[in-house]
């Protein structure tokens, strides 16, 4: 019995320090993308010209129109594309089903904010950041690109874009009065999803949907 009780509690403290050696690693790895993306990021004035805007995917609401974080996104890369920052918009989304069609709500915003149709790209294979910037490269051929997505979001996308050598800068789309909760909530899940990201790029290297080259810059 002695020796059950001293296993278990030998058990407990080996899972209480690992736990608490986890939460610092992935604590370590966020702040070093936090630090790497401050450097990359701009005011929407200030960011150096680009061939290319990357807006990334978020929820839609239930009538299949961009929700708030999406609208801030597209909004964003709008106002880039006029003030002459950008030639193109690049919408890379989630389109898992017909029911759910992030690039085309993305699409018909820009449109319905003055954008010419043959400035955007869609991306329906964008399923994730990841796979969003891999194909930014791999199916589209962009060298050099303004990734543009919210503040808590943008650090990761930099450094996921880098680590597919390409040339990005940043501008955060915070432009709503987001809830509270729901910011924080975010902000929290990025510590976890950075941590995703850089076992993404150097140990699982997964390969996204792919498909024939589609050259936005022929």
């Amino acid at each position: 019995m002695n020796y059950l009780r001293r296993f278990f509690h030998f058990a407990l403290h080996v899972s209480l320090y690992s736990m608490i050696g986890g939460f610092f690693i992935i604590g370590f790895l966020r702040t070093g993308i936090l630090i790497q993306g401050k450097s990359m990021t701009y005011l929407p004035a200030d960011v150096p010209e680009a061939p290319v805007a990357l807006v990334l995917g978020a929820g839609l609401n239930r009538d299949g129109s961009p929700g708030v974080v999406l609208r801030d996104r597209v909004s964003t890369a709008v106002e880039l594309y006029f003030a002459g920052k950008v030639e193109k918009l690049l919408m890379s989304g989630d389109n898992t089903s017909m029911f759910y069609n992030e690039p085309g709500a993305m699409q018909e915003y820009a449109l319905s904010l003055g954008v010419p149709q043959d400035d955007i790209v869609l991306d329906y294979a964008g399923r994730r950041t990841y796979d969003s910037c891999y194909r930014a490269k791999a199916i589209f051929g962009i060298q050099e690109l303004i990734v543009v997505t919210q503040a808590f979001h943008l650090p990761r996308a930099l450094f996921l874009c880098n680590a597919f050598e390409i040339d990005a800068s940043g501008v955060a789309a915070d432009d709503a009065n987001y809830n509270r909760r729901s910011y924080t909530f975010w902000w929290v899940r990025e510590i976890l999803a950075s941590g995703v990201a850089y076992w993404d790029v150097w140990i699982a290297q997964p390969e996204p949907i792919l498909g024939e080259p589609e050259p936005i810059f022929p």
